[in-house]
Formats: C-alpha cells, sequence, structure tokens
C-alpha cells in the first residue's frame, strides 16, 4: 500500500537514487533495445503522475521522489493527488492526456476503473508505467514498478510464527497434542481494489495455513477468507471498527496473540481497538500486529513497543525505477525488467521491475537510519 516525513529527509539520498536512475537505465538499453514509442519524444517533456492520495504518508514521499528525479533526468513534471476518490483520478489523467504529457506513471486507486482513460492514452501514442498497484482489465499498461509483494506477505506472516515459536513445534503439529499450544490471531487484509492486496494475502496464508490447519492458531471469528478481511482504501478507522467488532463478539475472556495486518495505517486502527480493550496494561501485553510501509508514526509505535512489525519498502528506490524506466522508453528503448510471468492484469502479462522488501522489527530499526530514510531524531 500506503508517509508525513520533511521533504529534506524524503530527499536523502536522492544523488544516490539518481546515479540508480542512470545505471538501470543504461541496463535496459543494453538487455533490451528498441520501442514503439518515438524516441524524440524524450528529454525536455512533462510526464503525468498520478498517485491515489495524500492521506498516506508513504504516497506523498512516492510522488515527490518521482518528481524530484524525473526534473533531475531533464523533463517536467505534472504531480497530481486523486485524494482516494477514483472520479478525481480519472479526470486528472485525462487533463494530463489533454495538454500532451509524453508518459503517464500511475499508482491507481481503482486498479480496474482505468481502462476507458487508458485506452485514450495508448490512442494518443502516451506510455503508461503502471506504480506499485498493477493497474487491471486493460492491455494499455506498458510496464509495472513494484515490490515483491507476495514477499511482502510472506515476511509479515513468518514473523508472526516465529515470535510465537510456532515453528518450535512443526509446522501442521496436531492442536491435540498437549504440548501444542494454541494462539488466536485475527486477520486483515487491504482495499479490494488494489491488485497487490491479493499478493499480500496469498503470501502471509502460504506461511499461517498449516498452523491454521493444524490449530495451532484459531481465528475465533471464523473470518477467515480474504473477502472478509478486506479494509477499503486502506482505511485505519475502518480497521478500528472492524477491530472493535471483533473483539467485542469474539474475545470475552479469550485474547487475541496475533493480528496479521498489511499496512502501517490499518495497525494504527488495530492498536487503538485493542487499547480501548485494555490491551496494553501490565496485565494484558498487546498481541503481535504486523504492518507494511515503515511509515514514521508505525516505526515508532515499534520502538515504544506497540506495533511490533512493519514491512519497509525503500519507495525512493521504485521512484527511481520508474523514472528509469520512463526514461528508457522515451528515448527509445525498453528498460530493464526482472519478471515478466506474474502480474497478468486480465488483458497482459505486464512486464515488471519487483524491488526486495525487508522486515523491520525493535532490533533493526537503525537499518531506517544507517540507510537515510529517516533521521536518528526523527525516531525519538
Amino acid at each position: 500500500m500506503p508517509s508525513t516525513r520533511s521533504t529534506t529527509t524524503r530527499m536523502t539520498g536522492l544523488a544516490v537514487a539518481a546515479l540508480l536512475v542512470a545505471s538501470l537505465t543504461a541496463c535496459g538499453q543494453e538487455a533490451r533495445g528498441g520501442s514503439r514509442y518515438k524516441a524524440d519524444t524524450g528529454k525536455g517533456g512533462t510526464i503525468g503522475l498520478a498517485m491515489p492520495t495524500k492521506a498516506s504518508e508513504r504516497w506523498i514521499a512516492d510522488g515527490q521522489n518521482m518528481a524530484k528525479q524525473f526534473q533531475q533526468a531533464g523533463y517536467q513534471t505534472d504531480l497530481q493527488y486523486g485524494d482516494d476518490k477514483v472520479e478525481n483520478q480519472i479526470a486528472q489523467i485525462e487533463n494530463m492526456i489533454t495538454k500532451g504529457r509524453k508518459l503517464l506513471v500511475v499508482a491507481a486507486i481503482d486498479g480496474s476503473a482505468l481502462t476507458e482513460v487508458l485506452q485514450r492514452a495508448h490512442d494518443a501514442g502516451i506510455p503508461v508505467i503502471s506504480y506499485d498497484r498493477l493497474i487491471l482489465g486493460t492491455p494499455n499498461v506498458d510496464y509495472y514498478a513494484s515490490f515483491d509483494n507476495e514477499r511482502v506477505g510472506e515476511l509479515m506472516a513468518t514473523y508472526i510464527v516465529e515470535k510465537l515459536k510456532l515453528a518450535a513445534s512443526g509446522k501442521g503439529a496436531d492442536a491435540k497434542d498437549p504440548g501444542a499450544k494454541k494462539y488466536n490471531i485475527e486477520l486483515f487484509a487491504g482495499s479490494p481494489d488494489d491488485n497487490n492486496t491479493k499478493f499480500f494475502w496469498n503470501g502471509a496464508l502460504k506461511v499461517l495455513q498449516p498452523y491454521l490447519t493444524s490449530g495451532q492458531l484459531v481465528v475465533r471469528s471464523g473470518q477467515t477468507r480474504m473477502s472478509q478481511a478486506t479494509t477499503l482504501r486502506w482505511d485505519g478507522g475502518t480497521a478500528q471498527k472492524r477491530m472493535d467488532d471483533l473483539i467485542s463478539k469474539n474475545y470475552g475472556e479469550q485474547r487475541v496473540d496475533a493480528v496479521l495486518s498489511p499496512y502501517d495505517g490499518i495497525s494504527i486502527g488495530i492498536i487503538s481497538a485493542l487499547k480501548s480493550a485494555g490491551y496494553g496494561t501490565q496485565g494484558q501485553p498487546l498481541p503481535i500486529v504486523t504492518g507494511q510501509d515503515a511509515e514514521l508514526a508505525s516505526v515508532k509505535s515499534i520502538i515504544g513497543g506497540e506495533q511490533t512489525q512493519t514491512v519497509y519498502k525503500d519507495t525512493r528506490k521504485l521512484a527511481a525505477q520508474a523514472v528509469a524506466m520512463g526514461d528508457a522508453v522515451l528515448n527509445g528503448k525498453k528498460p530493464q525488467v526482472n519478471n515478466t510471468t506474474d502480474y497478468d492484469n486480465g488483458k497482459k502479462t505486464v512486464p515488471s521491475y519487483l524491488l526486495k522488501p525487508v522486515s523491520i522489527d525493535k532490533s533493526n530499526t537503525q537499518l531506517l537510519v544507517d540507510e537515510g530514510y529517516f533521521t536518528a531524531g526523527q525516531l525519538k
């Protein structure tokens, strides 16, 4: 998914990112060559950047990082945020097409709602890069830049398994065995209109399913299907209400031991509900709560002993990858990709470049400082 860091911090490491742009573009040129787009539409053109919302710290950083890096590469930029309203984003993209933007980089609010407007982009000869959220149902997506989203889910679930020491009992250990301790877990998923939600969920359930099947992990609410666990627009308030409901209806004298949460904003809502129910006191510690995006509030929550884990995705590197892809396309080259099989949007398998995510808990938050993602002062 889906940070309010200062602009200065978001731009830390910009010189490194610019070098990465040059390196990745060069790799793509050497390895691929050729393009259906005119090479003379390159330097000096304006790039349209359509981001979903300013409500998430992470998306503000993505948009600003890309704008800065495209400008450093010799382009102008038109950065727009859709305020999580599909009609806003469609209107913004239509306006970019009308104004003759040379390239569109789109992080979709609803991945299945852009078919018609992207047909217009195609007809106008404007290439499209799908950014982090795969655009669905249209052949008019040229490339996809993201993280290994199934791996994100695996990291969250593996953290839960390790912290509960489930693996020590052996995968699929029989819960009827007196030595096999049971733990209660509740499952949250991302927005149902975001294709990444499926990858996060599938990665997590690949790890958790043996323990759910054996009975070592128990979902007392019975809500074990992704359709029951989704959180529209990744909204923390929606997650808080659902967690309130799960606790009041299913837990009584029972304890929640872990919550699979796919995004830091959702995690904050979950923790608020847990604290309202008495968790976080001396006699009732908070359960394991995962997350994603290493947003500042959640990293500070981890350091403070509330949220337990998050998945760090360096969006500066993702922005650099999108810039490298766009620069290559606009100069008659094919960008470097590392996945050509897994991201089928229903109309085509979109050539993709996936970056590696990293699990973060209290033991390794210093990594975020070492890599310039936050300053030490911000984490105090």
